[in-house]
């Protein structure tokens, strides 16, 4: 028997449907989000985006999942980077998640091509190849500006902030304190790294147990 996600679970057995494409597309959508949330566990917030992935996908063909086909893939792709001008992690991520959402609707295993085929004569197919999708060839796609340091840049930056340090000692200054914690802070991001994600309640420790900075101090 399938896991959560299988076709037969998600479409009501024996009941004529009255909009049977309709019908099946959304019980394809429920069915996998079983599968990602009750069989893989993830995120709701992952979901949905994939979710909304899907549907902008099928209101741009005009097609349901069981008439895709590649060439429905490059004019996508090609208004995203034409018309759009997105950029190409976002792309590669669109073309993500529907390349899972292929991979979901053609597996045997969830039963959604026999029910295709039983009610509309054909099945879905994988639309997504190494040949019509963006492919990860460099660590950074962002912005030039908001790169990542390289060693020799972080080196340079510790360097300078401990130097101020150095430079209020000498001069009898305010402000070498300030300048300590600073180029403390500094180290310790970038040994450690940040955790955007985590809240923290009302002890002051956030979801792992840490504690954290508030944002307002």
């Amino acid at each position: 028997m399938p896991g959560p996600g299988g076709a037969r679970m998600s479409l009501v057995q024996g009941v004529a449907l009255l909009h049977p494409e309709e019908a099946v597309f959304e019980a394809m959508l429920t069915g996998w989000v079983e599968q990602q949330t009750g069989g893989r566990g993830l995120r709701k917030a992952t979901v949905d985006d994939r979710i909304a992935v899907v549907r902008r996908f099928m209101a741009r063909t005009n097609e349901y999942p069981w008439n895709w086909s590649a060439g429905h893939l490059d004019e996508w792709t090609a208004d995203l980077v034409a018309a759009r001008g997105l950029a190409p992690s976002t792309i590669r991520a669109y073309q993500g998640a529907l390349r899972l959402f292929c991979d979901y609707i053609t597996s045997p295993h969830y039963q959604w091509p026999s029910v295709c085929q039983e009610r509309f004569g054909t099945h879905p197919v994988q639309i997504c190849h190494e040949w019509n999708t963006l492919a990860h060839l460099v660590d950074y796609e962002g912005g030039p500006g908001r790169r990542p340091l390289t060693r020799e840049e972080c080196q340079a930056l510790f360097d300078y902030a401990d130097d101020q340090v150095d430079q209020a000692l000498r001069r009898g200054r305010k402000g070498a304190l300030a300048a300590y914690r600073d180029a403390t802070v500094f180290k310790v991001i970038y040994g450690w790294g940040l955790r955007c994600g985590a809240r923290p309640d009302q002890s002051g420790k956030n979801n792992d147990g840490l504690i954290s900075e508030r944002s307002d101090s």
